[in-house]
């Protein structure tokens, strides 16, 4: 059986290496002329690891992770509340770099015989009963199946004629990535409560190397705090959409990952999800139970989004009273800690 996949990111790498450890033969195409040395996903939860255990990748993945301690909101530069993670199963989270996060799976993808063909670019698709022809910049390729994990602006998805449905959130977001030092609290989350709605949190992804981000358009200038940055690795503006295929399928082509839906990052869930996706899809892939992809995937996806979106509204309200209600309730959910665990749970469980 041979498989192509489109797009080496989390997803794709996913399906990748379960689809070789399965005993599939798996062509990954990425346009990239190499690996992304850029980190966009930061999250990694418990499931994603369960995944990842019986190929290895887990286990590297801990070495070098984050584990999250907690979650400290302030208004402003005022500190408002600090909430615990990990404090069970559905409350754990670890941070790591995206771009750690693709080395060890692309590691183990070459431990099972693969590799990554960089700089080979998906162009277009025909298939019958039997396969999948699929056109790259490189020539033809012959598959039993294609998996187009190729992000928001998914080629493979456009070549389905697909509609992407749903819509982009006003304003632009911006992101850096940074190596810092003497940052406090450096195994938690930090949020931050800006004037006129805005929101920005910085995420632990190594020792010293930590995200910023913020739905304002520069997210360094919008700091509320002092942080001693020594290295700017990224820094970049984007838009946040909310958007889901209807059907994740269409005979012998998916589509998995961000190709298929797309949340705000409040939450942390993304890449969980698409780990998730390319997990599911590889092993009916395996089984021949393909047929029953999108009914699985869909409901989940949707899930995923409306919890996103909850956890942004609550956070990056315009609104003054709701504001100060979800003051209110983070204040009570550190004092009180049911319901802190509570409120972590439903912001950050998959």
């Amino acid at each position: 059986m041979h498989v192509v996949i489109a797009g080496a990111g989390p997803t794709g790498l996913t399906a990748a290496v379960e689809l070789a450890r399965l005993g599939a033969r798996v062509t990954t195409l990425e346009k990239r002329s190499g690996p992304s040395y850029l980190s966009r996903a930061v999250g990694l939860q418990p499931r994603s690891l369960e995944i990842l255990r019986p190929s290895g990748v887990a286990d590297a993945l801990l070495r070098e992770a984050v584990g999250f301690s907690g979650i400290t909101f302030h208004l402003r530069a005022e500190e408002v509340a600090r909430l615990p993670l990990g404090f069970d199963a559905a409350s754990r989270l670890w941070g790591l770099a995206q771009d750690r996060t693709e080395a060890h799976l692309e590691t183990a993808l070459t431990h099972y015989g693969e590799i990554v063909r960089y700089g080979v670019e998906f162009r277009g698709f025909s298939q019958d009963a039997k396969g999948v022809n699929v056109e790259t910049g490189d020539g033809h390729l012959e598959a039993d199946y294609l998996i187009g994990a190729d992000g928001v602006h998914s080629a493979v998805r456009a070549a389905m004629g697909l509609e992407f449905r749903g819509r982009d959130l006003p304003g632009t977001w911006s992101i850096a990535d940074v190596d810092a030092e003497g940052w406090p609290d450096p195994t938690r989350f930090q949020g931050f409560l800006l004037d006129q709605g805005d929101v920005l949190v910085v995420v632990p992804l190594e020792e010293s190397r930590f995200r910023v981000i913020s739905s304002r358009e520069d997210a360094l200038a919008a700091l509320p705090v002092p942080m001693d940055i020594r290295r700017v690795r990224r820094r970049g503006n984007f838009t946040v959409s909310v958007r889901q295929v209807k059907r994740y399928q269409e005979g012998r082509v998916f589509l998995a990952g961000d190709a298929a839906h797309c949340h705000s990052p409040v939450g942390g869930r993304g890449m969980n999800l698409g780990i998730a996706d390319a997990a599911d899809l590889a092993q009916r892939i395996i089984d021949g139970s393909t047929d029953g992809y999108t009914e699985t995937r869909h409901p989940e996806g949707a899930r995923v989004l409306r919890l996103s979106e909850r956890g942004r509204k609550m956070l990056n309200t315009t609104s003054a009273t709701r504001r100060g209600l979800a003051i209110r309730a983070m204040k009570l959910g550190a004092a009180v800690p049911p319901v802190g665990r509570a409120m972590v749970r439903r912001l950050v469980s998959g």
